[in-house]
């Protein structure tokens, strides 16, 4: 379950706070940029004043970092399942919202996989090279998943919603094919 409480502390007028609870995250707080918005991830176990110590640090550590900048996806685990939300927010109107992401080691066939059932999504660490760009492809790719399991035309509909699909479908295509993996892009 997930609850979203949305804050605009006094002592920072000039973004909001939209904390959100999951039962599912046990021990880690991500925070990212939603825009204006400042995203904290917190196990639904933690107390208002967990709550409120965790939001304070993420807030002085985000913004050390400068405003507005998300840690890259490729950095870990908990940056992928930061992204998946914005790319989710900006593509899937939020609707599409995975348990865990996470990097795994090198699929043979495959860029990634979701498992629609209990909302997982696996992503190769081959494409912790490859562009941001072909990177939230293939993310919005496994999100839309998470709405519609086959590639049937509404999956489609849901993934080309990304303005760059095409174009990251054919940088996957050359770079499979020049590697000599065999690995599908549209799958």
């Amino acid at each position: 379950m997930r609850g979203r409480d949305t804050t605009n502390p006094s002592d920072t007028p000039e973004h909001k706070v939209e904390v959100r609870r999951s039962q599912r995250r046990h021990r880690t707080v991500t925070a990212y940029w939603d825009e204006d918005t400042l995203v904290v991830l917190i196990p639904a176990r933690m107390t208002r004043a967990e709550e409120k110590h965790w939001v304070a640090e993420m807030q002085r550590k985000l913004l050390r970092k400068g405003p507005r900048q998300a840690a890259p996806p490729k950095a870990s685990d908990d940056a992928l399942l930061a992204r998946c939300a914005v790319l989710s927010a900006k593509y899937l109107d939020g609707k599409a919202v995975p348990a865990s992401v996470r990097w795994v080691p090198p699929m043979r066939t495959r860029w990634a996989s979701c498992t629609p059932v209990d909302a997982t999504i696996r992503v190769s660490d081959r494409l912790r090279r490859v562009p941001g760009w072909v990177l939230d492809y293939v993310l919005v790719h496994e999100l839309a998943h998470l709405k519609e399991p086959g590639h049937n035309a509404a999956f489609w509909e849901l993934v080309r919603r990304y303005p760059k699909t095409e174009r990251a479908i054919g940088y996957l295509e050359g770079l499979s094919s020049a590697a000599g993996w065999g690995i599908a892009a549209e799958d």
